[in-house]
This record gives C-alpha cells, structure tokens and sequence, in this order.
C-alpha cells in the first residue's frame, strides 16, 4: 500500500512541503492541511458518521460527516468532493465556509496539528449513505436540539474538530450564511454555542485553536 502525504502550511495556510500521514499525526504533530465536511438534510438535521474502531485517533467517536485531507493539487471543495463517494458512497455539491487551526493529542498515541476547512453540504435523502469498512462503523442524523442532549450527557464522544467548526460557524462567509440561512441558523443558537464552548474546554483545555482568517 502506498504512504499517503499530506499537505503541510504555515500559520497562514501557505504550503511549505509534504509529509507522511503517520509522522503528521505523532504526539507532536505536523501542522498540515485538513478539511471537515458537515452535511445535512433538507429538514437540518447533521449526519453524523461514527469513526471505524481500526482508525488509530478517536476509534469509535462520533465526528461530523466526513473528515480528510487535501492532496497537493486540490482545493478545499474538490478534495470533499472526492472523499464523499470514497467515504459515504454519495456524491454531495459542496460549499466552503471557513478554516480554524487546532491541535489536540489523542492520549499518549498521537495528535491533530491541522488547519482545518469547513465545507457545507445539502442531501436529499440521508439513506443513500452507506458504511464504508474501515472508514464508517455507523451513521445517524441528528437534530441540535438531540445533539444539545447529547454534548450535555457524554461531549467526549464527539470528535474536537466537528465541535469546532459548529462554535465556530457564524464565522462563515457572509454569502455562505445567507445561502444556508434555514440550515444553519438553528445551530448557531445561544444554548448550543455554550455546550460547544463546554465541550470545547474538555477537548482542548489549553485553548489551542483559532479561526484563521
């Protein structure tokens, strides 16, 4: 099997070389490219995709649709894009709408050093998703006020980089949020923004991460 290298950046997002995938993801970390890619249905409600237990960081946790990285040649969207069929067996038209830098270890196994893309997608019917063997163990979609519950009951089961970039999606850009004003507009409500920020503090507690502009 070929090693898969990843894109690594500056605090600006600037490409300054490549990297193994496992050496990126050590206790240390590389700061390299990645992207997130929320999708929802056309009532709002997230699709959730539990991560497979094989997968070396968070096996088992919930994160939100689909989480990757870029290759050298591609932007934000068109890796999404490719990943979707790769890893739900869909194709879904994506919409970019911010970027964050975090870095958060996975107990003494390794780390996430990434800047990080959200991307934004719209499907019409949740079951065409499939379970892809060694990427997806289970699929859901969920409401915010389910995953207001839920972050209440249990946060560590949700991956770091889904609660980011859902505190952080009134940041997007202005024509993103005017285009997916039904969508997203229940999820950027006050009770929510505090069970990110609470789960956030568990995930991170040093408060490492930032909206890059």
């Amino acid at each position: 099997m070929t090693e898969e290298y990843l894109v690594l950046v500056d605090k600006n997002d600037n490409p300054i070389g490549k990297e193994e995938k496992v050496k990126c993801h050590l206790p240390n970390g590389i700061l390299h490219r990645a992207f997130t890619a929320l999708i929802f249905d056309k009532e709002g409600r997230l699709v959730l995709t539990k991560r497979a237990n094989e997968k070396m960081l968070w096996p088992g946790d919930w994160d939100g649709t689909v989480a990757s990285h870029p290759r050298e040649s591609e932007t934000y969207v068109s890796s999404g894009e490719r990943r979707m069929p790769e890893e739900l067996g869909i194709n879904c038209n994506l919409d970019y709408l911010f970027k964050f830098e975090y870095h958060v270890p996975y107990k003494d196994i390794g780390s996430e050093n990434e800047i990080c893309g959200t991307l934004i997608g719209i499907i019409d019917d949740s079951s065409s998703c499939k379970k892809i063997e060694g990427e997806i163990d289970e699929i859901k979609l969920i409401s915010p006020n389910e995953l207001l519950v839920e972050l209440n009951e249990k946060p560590d089961i949700y991956c770091p980089w889904m609660i980011l970039a859902l505190e952080l999606l009134d940041k997007s850009e202005e024509q993103m949020l005017k285009k997916y004003e039904n969508i997203l507009n229940p999820w950027m409500d006050e009770k929510l923004h505090k069970a990110f920020q609470k789960a956030i503090r568990i995930h991170l507690p040093d408060n490492n991460w930032r909206l890059v502009e």
